[in-house]
């Protein structure tokens, strides 16, 4: 992580009242996700089956895509705007999502885990 992205997420972090690195609620069934080149924060998000939850994305940087297959989501995720994106995840697992959108170098490593309890 470089150094104006960990300034970003300490302000961000500071400024919300959150913890740096983990999942934290907007509002009931809400979840934060930030793209930035090569990474989601976080990268694993825990959620209960048969609870919708809407996934709220946002890009500190450049156009990243957010694309879940499992789900059938797929979604562009613009600079400085939120996109919010709503499912209610019918089986229990781990499935993947991914960036499928290119950012450069190490954007085949700019993925994440859906993780689906019960």
């Amino acid at each position: 992580m470089n150094r104006r992205h960990l300034i970003a997420l300490l302000i961000g972090g500071s400024a919300a009242g959150g913890a740096i690195g983990l999942a934290r609620a907007a509002a009931p069934g809400e979840i934060q996700i930030m793209a930035s080149k090569f990474e989601f924060t976080p990268d694993t998000v825990k959620v209960k089956r048969g609870e919708p939850v809407t996934l709220v994305l946002t890009s500190i940087d450049r156009i990243h895509g957010f694309k879940m297959p499992d789900f059938g989501i797929r979604i562009d995720v613009m600079p400085d705007e939120e996109r919010r994106v709503t499912l209610t995840p019918d089986k229990a697992g781990s499935f993947v999502f991914f960036c499928d959108v290119f950012c450069g170098d190490g954007h085949e490593e700019m993925s994440g885990t859906l993780v689906v309890e019960g």
